[in-house]
């Protein structure tokens, strides 16, 4: 509605200004109540300085700066918990995951070379095995050699999974708060009264091969 001419009687701090076709954009910034008429239906909205304010492309770029920032311009501070939580427990899993991966490749990568500068594996089967029998028994002609490589790699493919799939979450979680910033901005003055009715009722209606069952619905706003 900004910038459209219309009459308008506005108040502000005590002081009364009236007019005929003012552009309601000139009210912005200084009006908390608007009337005006479109015809012969008179409208009364009262708004905050705040609230003519919210703007959805504004919204979207502090969002697409900073995430969480597009919240905090809507002024729906009890969305920021979600935003940062799980931002915080993606950036946790992304780290774990990577070192977890790390850790198992670069032991399946040493019992592969069989170079004896490097045998990583022995601190892999150290920290993570939890057996009597000596690491003969998982290296070389080893009687679980194969077992153990095999353990080794699939380790490794799993943390970089799941490392992968938190950087495919973490793009997800910018792009969520992304959209609803934008969306909630658009909706900021989205009608919710107590003049929007929903209502519906059973229809039962005959035809040449029965009685057929249904519903109406009505919808009044």
């Amino acid at each position: 509605m900004a910038g459209t001419a219309c009459c308008v009687h506005a108040q502000s701090s005590g002081a009364q200004i009236e007019g005929a076709k003012i552009p309601l954009k000139k009210l912005e910034g200084t009006d908390t109540l608007i009337i005006y008429r479109s015809g012969d239906t008179t409208i009364m909205k009262s708004v905050s300085v705040a609230d003519m304010r919210i703007n959805p492309h504004t919204a979207t770029m502090f969002a697409a700066i900073v995430p969480g920032l597009g919240q905090i311009y809507n002024r729906k501070y009890w969305k920021l918990p979600f935003v940062y939580g799980g931002i915080a427990a993606l950036v946790y899993s992304i780290d774990f995951n990577n070192w977890h991966y790390k850790f198992y490749r670069r032991g399946y990568r040493d019992l592969v070379s069989q170079d004896p500068n490097n045998r990583f594996y022995e601190t892999v089967f150290e920290k993570k095995l939890s057996t009597n029998l000596d690491i003969s028994n998982f290296i070389g002609d080893g009687q679980y050699a194969k077992w153990f490589k095999a353990q080794l790699e699939n380790k490794m493919n799993k943390y970089r999974r799941y490392r992968d799939l938190s950087f495919f979450g973490m793009i997800g979680m910018y792009v969520v708060q992304l959209v609803d910033a934008c969306v909630d901005a658009h909706f900021h003055d989205f009608d919710v009264s107590e003049d929007l009715a929903f209502q519906w009722s059973p229809l039962i209606m005959q035809d040449n091969n029965g009685p057929l069952i249904g519903a109406t619905v009505s919808i009044s706003f």
